[in-house]
């Protein structure tokens, strides 16, 4: 089961990062992680943000979620979270969150059958938002760019 979790979590950085490629992230400030689980992946993009961006990890699961404040301390990161450059909360992923927005970038995690018209709107121009689409074996991983 570890193995699995570490596969899942390295897959999803993977992701991210080739999401990313053509350079969208370079100048990112403004972040959002829908679906943030364990913490990992959002701490990483804080990390990438640097300490003028914000990265923002929101998941549906209270326990899930401090969890993952838990995984930030332990791992020495704690500082992210007392700066606000990293923050970690409850709030319905497919809702985005409307009161940070607009983001630079928006990764999801899970997979809706339709993309969230929410996130869309949540994006600033030439922002991009990640994510799997579609329903149980049949999902897309799909890159969004808002022009205008």
């Amino acid at each position: 089961m570890a193995s699995t979790a570490r596969l899942s979590i390295s897959l999803r950085a993977n992701v991210f990062r080739e999401g990313l490629s053509l350079g969208s992230f370079v100048d990112a400030r403004q972040v959002l992680d829908v679906g943030s689980g364990s913490g990992y992946l959002t701490a990483a993009m804080a990390t990438m943000v640097g300490e003028t961006g914000q990265a923002i990890g929101i998941d549906h699961v209270p326990d899930l979620v401090a969890w993952s404040v838990e995984n930030i301390h332990r791992d020495g990161k704690g500082a992210l979270l007392e700066s606000g450059q990293l923050q970690l909360q409850v709030a319905d992923g497919f809702g985005g969150l409307a009161e940070a927005a607009p983001f630079d970038c928006i990764h999801v995690g899970a997979a809706p059958v339709r993309v969230p018209p929410a996130l869309k709107e949540q994006l600033k121009p030439g922002g991009v938002l990640l994510l799997p689409v579609g329903p149980p074996l049949d999902q897309a991983f799909v890159r969004i760019t808002r022009c205008g």
